[in-house]
This record gives C-alpha cells, sequence and structure tokens, in this order.
C-alpha cells in the first residue's frame, strides 16, 4: 500500500469501519483473480457510509463499490484507492407496511430468494442460483430464464455520491433495460431495494426453484470459478452458441479457457490471471467477428490499474 493511503486507513478506521490494507481482490471476486485494493473497507451503516464517501470525495480517495464480486473481472495490478464493501444494515431483509419486501444493497441475492420463499411470495424463482448480491442484481437489470431485477423492483434507494444525499428513484426513473439501469453510468451507491412480489403456493414457488437450479447444474460449468455469462446476447443470437459455432468450445490461453460445458463461460482451470482472461476475451471476439459478423459485447465488468 502507497504511503498516503496510510493516514486514510486511520481515519476510515475511525468512522468505525473495518479497513484492511493491501487486501488480494482474488479473495473477493467468484473469478478468484485479481491483484490487491490499496484500502479494502467495510461499511455497516448509512452514517458510515456518507462519511466514507464524503472523505473520499474531500480528499479525492478514488472508490469502487464492490457487490459479490461476481461479475467482475479485477486487474492482476490490483484497485487503487478503496474498495467499498457494504455489511451490517445493508444486508437486512424485511417488511415495509404496505407489503413490499425491503431488501439491502448487500444482503445475497440468494438469501432474497430464501426469504421470499419461506414467506411464499413468487416472482423471484428466475434469480435463485445468480451468484450476486441485491445491489449488484438491480445495478445490472439481472436475469435468467425469462426474469428480470425490473419485473419486480418498485424502486431503489442510493446515495448520491455527487451530493452526499440519500435518495431514492422509481418506477421509470431507474431506466431499466438488458442488463443496464439508471445506476450503470456510475454516481450512486445503491443502499436498498423495495420490491413487490405476489402471494404464492410455496410448494410450487420450491419446485421451480428447484428446477431452475437443476437446469443452472446441467448447463452451466459451477464447479469452476467463473464470473458468469461474459458476453451480452446479441440481438437474434445466443453469445454460447455463436461461440461454439466457431470451434471455441475448450479454447484457452494460460489458465482461462471457454467452457466446455457452456461456451458463454470462461472458466478459471489454474491460476488465470486477468491478463489470460482479456486475452481469451478478445481471441472469442475476433474470431465471432471474422466467422459471423457478429460483434461480442461483454457483460462482465472490468476494473482496476
Amino acid at each position: 500500500m502507497a504511503n498516503q493511503y496510510l493516514q486514510f486507513k486511520e481515519r476510515l478506521e475511525a468512522f468505525g469501519c473495518e479497513v484492511k490494507a493491501d487486501e488480494p481482490m482474488k479473495n473477493h471476486t467468484s473469478f478468484k483473480i485479481g491483484g490487491t485494493s490499496d484500502l479494502f473497507v467495510t461499511v455497516s451503516s448509512k452514517k458510515q457510509l456518507a462519511e466514507v464517501t464524503g472523505l473520499a470525495k474531500q480528499e479525492n480517495l478514488p472508490l469502487f463499490v464492490l457487490g459479490n464480486g461476481s461479475n467482475l473481472l479485477v486487474s492482476d495490478n490490483g484497485i487503487r484507492g478503496a474498495v467499498l464493501k457494504l455489511a451490517g444494515e445493508f444486508c437486512d431483509i424485511g417488511f415495509h407496511s404496505d407489503g413490499t419486501v425491503h431488501c439491502g444493497a448487500g444482503a445475497q441475492l440468494s438469501k432474497l430468494c430464501a426469504f421470499a420463499l419461506e414467506h411464499s411470495l413468487t416472482g423471484l424463482e428466475f434469480a435463485w442460483g445468480i451468484p450476486g448480491s441485491c445491489g449488484g442484481a438491480a445495478f445490472m437489470d439481472a436475469g435468467a430464464y425469462g426474469g428480470e431485477m425490473k419485473d419486480v423492483v418498485v424502486s431503489c434507494e442510493h446515495l448520491d455520491l455527487r451530493t452526499g444525499e440519500y435518495g431514492v428513484f422509481e418506477g421509470e426513473e431507474l431506466d431499466f433495460a438488458y442488463r443496464h439501469s439508471v445506476y450503470s453510468d456510475g454516481g450512486y451507491v445503491i443502499t436498498a431495494l423495495n420490491l413487490r412480489l405476489r402471494k404464492g403456493d410455496q410448494q410450487k414457488i420450491k419446485a421451480k426453484m428447484d428446477e431452475l437450479m437443476g437446469r443452472r447444474k446441467d448447463k452451466q460449468p459451477l464447479e469452476y470459478p467463473s464470473a458468469g455469462s461474459v458476453f451480452k446476447r446479441p440481438v437474434g443470437y445466443f453469445a454460447g452458441g455463436l461461440i461454439e459455432q466457431c470451434g471455441l468450445k475448450g479454447a484457452q490461453v494460460g489458465g482461462a479457457q471457454v467452457s466446455v460445458k457452456h461456451a458463454g463461460f470462461i472458466i478459471n482451470v489454474g491460476a488465470a490471471t486477468c491478463g489470460d482472461v482479456l486475452g481469451l476475451i478478445e481471441k472469442i471476439q475476433r474470431t465471432v467477428r471474422e466467422e459471423t459478423g457478429v460483434e461480442l459485447e461483454c457483460e462482465i465488468r472490468k476494473t482496476g490499474e
């Protein structure tokens, strides 16, 4: 860690935050890839979040907000500045008086799905097995098997990093679209989601969740570290189908490999680096472009130095 960040560590700890220096980001991503972050800061309350982001803005401290790290590729050189992780009250799930579900952005999506099942609420079955945080799922309008977060989220609460004020976006303000939301362009930290779910039959809900999890296990390489689907779905095509059509199943650069189980996934088969993954992504994009004329756009987020 550069000496200039030592003073920040002490000031952040004074806010009551847990702060680690030179934290390996491979420990916080599903890809198991990434160099160190100068500071890894865990905040547990809205007061701490406001204090940390205020200090970061005041002192020009670079800040990266981490969800569950399941859709993320971190540079081998790591991340300069501070990585921010939401914990504590940001992981709470409960009900509003109007029956909507209130969920902290730091909660696991799997925990939210389990909460819905426990209370016989239907609408979230599609999300069972998506390995992200609730905030991350809203950030990118995560979806699978015909469902998306935009189908159930009625509003999102956030901290505006420019003004330091808390606010809410609802309805059309959320600007949900395929793998996009109003938050995708930055400037905010999502702090909570409010969802409208429907009463349903608990056994039917569980059966649907079990069915979809079974389909995931059958078709996806869950036994290897990955960041899920690497590419967005091109209009009129499936990315995995195009990659397979081009004979790229099993293609490998270093420790990164196109999964032979599902060509839309790149897996870490052994000490893969960010450079390996980027090299394989470039190879896939070039080959698919040359052979089919289709341009594949990355779905995973890349960050770091």
